[in-house]
């Protein structure tokens, strides 16, 4: 791969912060309400939000754009067309970018996702989380393995690509049944598997039940074990993993979630958003109000939501780099670390971590992080940005 194929790009990330409940391991800004929301409103302020981001980047060539949440598949059809039809309005869209939906199984219905194809997505990623009834009770999920399968049988027939998520390493898993587990989902010609560890957040009722003892998750040993063994299957398989914790067949890979790893530029939009791109030569991050009808008001009072932000120094964004691309496997370049921080990685430093075994270089140019490395990769790279 040159680095021409490497190419960042520049997104579009907009969030749907509305779910029909919220699952207890969830950390994510989302919001469940019991009256229908206005999506008419909602989309005047994505319009809205969207004019004030284009003014603040200039013109750009959009690659990919990425409806996440929440649970944008509770977005009518005409909400994600109206959506898209103003990141068109505000830039370039390219005509091979990937149009990303998440969406659940429960809230899957065969017209409404001819209806999101029919607005412009071209790709579903599809939370299914479990393929058995008794995690997905535990894990709050409100489809059933019947109702995941049908899911991605609807998705697969209505979209050219497809994703679909699972968590393992869940209370009492055993690599034999998260190993049988897998290659079920593998069978279920998905292209692309996005493999989360369970992890316990803080503020989440998960945490308060775990820390009550109401159950327990593998310990880091065993849950490093699910980790190889996951590598192990999808290689073999033909799903490597391309990122820690993504997997997919050579040329399925997520555009937009490269655009995160590889550093790119992107705008947020809609409840508690992100954003990073360079405004006037600088890197800004951009944090929108999380309160979905605070945003709204805000937008409409002074045309964004934005209520955070900074600009990062060129440590910060060495650091970020550091973070974000040793995740891939890839690696980073490191003629791109020294352009950022203004120094090389320290060489002594790669080479006491190469010799055990946690980094490796790809040539003369480039550094990624081995299997054993991708476990503990936060202390690789506080090792490395020291």
């Amino acid at each position: 791969m040159n680095d021409a194929d490497r190419a960042p790009g520049f997104g579009v990330y907009v969030h749907w912060p509305f779910c029909a409940a919220k699952c207890p391991y969830c950390d994510f800004n989302s919001h469940v309400r019991h009256q229908p929301v206005d999506q008419r409103r909602f989309v005047r302020a994505f319009e809205a939000e969207l004019a004030h981001m284009r003014a603040r980047t200039g013109p750009r060539a959009v690659t990919s754009i990425f409806f996440g949440g929440g649970t944008p598949s509770l977005m009518e059809p005409a909400t994600v067309g109206a959506i898209l039809e103003s990141i068109n309005r505000n830039w370039s869209v390219d005509g091979e970018a990937e149009i990303t939906l998440e969406a659940n199984p429960s809230s899957v219905e065969a017209e409404r996702f001819r209806g999101y194809r029919d607005a412009g997505v071209n790709r579903v990623s599809l939370g299914v989380q479990a393929l058995n009834d008794a995690d997905l009770r535990f894990l709050g999920r409100l489809h059933d393995v019947a109702e995941a399968r049908r899911a991605i049988e609807i998705a697969r027939s209505t979209f050219a690509r497809l994703s679909f998520d699972l968590i393992y390493a869940r209370p009492g898993q055993t690599p034999e049944a998260w190993g049988a587990e897998l290659d079920e989902a593998i069978g279920l010609a998905a292209d692309h598997l996005s493999l989360y560890q369970l992890t316990i957040e803080q503020g989440t009722p998960f945490f308060a039940l775990h820390q009550a003892g109401k159950f327990a998750v593998p310990e880091p040993g065993q849950a490093a074990a699910l980790y190889r063994l996951t590598q192990d299957v999808t290689a073999a398989r033909g799903l490597p993993a391309y990122e820690i914790s993504n997997h997919a067949r050579p040329g399925a890979e997520s555009r937009h979630n490269l655009v995160y790893w590889r550093y790119g530029e992107y705008v947020g939009v809609g409840p508690g958003a992100h954003g990073r791109f360079l405004e006037e030569g600088a890197r800004t991050v951009t944090i929108a109000e999380r309160l979905p009808e605070k945003w709204c008001t805000l937008v409409e009072e002074n045309g964004h939501g934005v209520v955070d932000g900074e600009v990062l120094s060129r440590s910060q964004e060495a650091d970020e780099f550091l973070l974000m691309g040793l995740r891939l496997a890839e690696g980073i370049d490191l003629a791109r670390y020294e352009a950022l921080a203004g120094k090389p990685l320290s060489q002594q430093r790669i080479s006491v971590l190469q010799g055990e075994h946690l980094v490796a270089p790809i040539g003369n140019s480039r550094l990624r992080a081995t299997q054993a490395g991708m476990i503990v990769l936060d202390a690789v790279v506080a090792d490395l940005a020291r």
